[in-house]
């Protein structure tokens, strides 16, 4: 294993390892716990550490920060890659809630998600974002006609679509993503390092959407 490529498996290593506490703590006060991830790719080697940690999975709830409207077994369902890295091992015993229905567009199908949303042991005990290169983050894209909306709405999830993203989304809301009692950031490479410092260095959240998040206690997981 490359030096960078070590690096990013310890980096996922610990952010499973704080995950798992963190649930264990929250499950040692409550009879359900609520873990929120991203999507993407990145998240993957994390996934496949914290299906290992040792946790009473059977009380843990787990859905998305975002979903592109796929079908589940398309390449770029996040709910396919969450059954397949996560939910594998000691973790398969936990209770998986997707951002997908039958509707043929999210805009059809926001109302039934936001409903089982809603049902989940809010707040989260964690929500672990990831970042893309234009600063977005869940479907909070700059480029979104719906920006406005996912960012200051009340309801739970909030359809989107954006020119530089390849399928239409459903995302949670900002004001959702903050009902958590845990932050955290999962970000590599420095040229996503630059784009968080960028983002830090400025209070507009339409241009880098991340912004949303630097004003909660945010645990930043980074490796170059």
């Amino acid at each position: 294993m490359k030096t960078t490529e070590r690096a990013r498996d310890q980096l996922a290593r610990q952010l499973a390892e704080s995950a798992a506490l963190a649930l264990g703590q929250d499950l040692a006060e409550r009879e359900r716990v609520l873990l929120v991830v991203a999507g993407g790719t990145l998240p993957l080697a994390f996934f496949r550490h914290l299906a290992q940690q040792p946790l009473a999975w059977s009380r843990v709830d787990i859905t998305l920060t975002d979903e592109c409207w796929v079908a589940e077994d398309h390449a770029d369902s996040q709910a396919r890659r969450v059954r397949e890295s996560l939910l594998v091992g000691p973790a398969a015993a936990a209770c998986f809630h997707s951002l997908i229905s039958d509707d043929a567009t999210p805009e059809q199908g926001v109302a039934s998600i936001a409903t089982r949303v809603e049902a989940l042991p809010w707040p989260a005990s964690l929500v672990v974002l990831g970042m893309g290169s234009d600063g977005h983050t869940a479907s909070l894209f700059p480029d979104s006609a719906e920006l406005s909306l996912a960012l200051s709405s009340d309801e739970a999830v909030v359809a989107t679509r954006s020119p530089s993203a390849a399928h239409p989304r459903i995302t949670l809301s900002a004001a959702r993503l903050h009902s958590a009692h845990r932050h955290a950031l999962h970000i590599v490479g420095e040229a996503q390092k630059a784009v968080l410092g960028q983002a830090l260095a400025g209070d507009d959240v339409r241009e880098l959407p991340i912004r949303a998040f630097l004003t909660c206690p945010l645990t930043l997981y980074w490796a170059p």
